[in-house]
């Protein structure tokens, strides 16, 4: 991608990016509080104020350098604090906050789906082209992050959500390779492996969010 179309995308993929960041962590938070951990909230991080969810590496540095080299979206935001044990069934409950942050993003995909509907039906607005531009970019941004969360490796939501429904034995073995979750990820980003794992679901859910919509 050449400066004059990353700069064009920087400025459309903007407000996408960050309300699929900010409304991730926020409902992982608010989630938490509901089910009696208090940690986000006493933090100020059960917020819709981008800034508190922003990493300057995952956030802003790597999603740059992915777009500038054309592979697939890849990035993070700084995550919302959650103390499992203060939750009041703390194995079960994690499931809950874990599956909090992809069902916004799936709630944010197919709002971007119903906008770039309205953007397509409308061709002879004078915001109806950057509109329709921004609505894609916002269904393929929020299906890449849901995608990406599920999978089963800790710290992602998947990983989460996998210790959640595993036996206690198995749960407590792949809940032991959380501190080295984040370096296997990055390691599978360097390569093709990430985006051979995500295209498939990406691609095909975007395909539905496209086909539902119809634009």
């Amino acid at each position: 991608m050449n400066f004059d179309a990353l700069i064009q995308t920087i400025a459309i993929a903007a407000i996408p990016v960050l309300f699929a960041i900010t409304l991730h962590e926020a409902a992982h938070g608010y989630v938490a509080r509901h089910f009696g951990d208090m940690t986000a909230f006493q933090q100020g991080r059960i917020s819709l104020n981008p800034l508190r969810h922003i990493d300057p590496v995952g956030t802003i540095l790597l999603p740059l350098l992915t777009l500038w080299l054309g592979g697939i979206l890849f990035g993070w935001a700084k995550p919302v604090p959650v103390n499992f044990s203060a939750l009041r069934r703390p194995k079960q409950d994690m499931l809950w906050v874990a599956l909090a942050g992809p069902a916004a993003n799936l709630f944010m995909a197919l709002l971007w789906g119903l906008l770039a509907k309205v953007a397509w039906m409308s061709p002879d607005s004078y915001f109806a082209e950057p509109l329709l531009e921004m609505a894609q970019l916002g269904v393929k941004i929020n299906v890449i992050l849901l995608v990406l969360n599920l999978l089963p490796l800790p710290p992602l939501d998947g990983g989460r959500i996998a210790i959640s429904m595993l036996p206690h034995r198995l749960a407590f073995k792949l809940a032991s390779i959380e501190p080295y979750g984040m370096f296997i990820l990055i390691g599978l980003a360097i390569t093709p492996i990430l985006g051979w794992l995500l295209a498939p679901p990406v691609v095909g859910l975007i395909g539905l969010i496209n086909l539902i919509f119809g634009f």
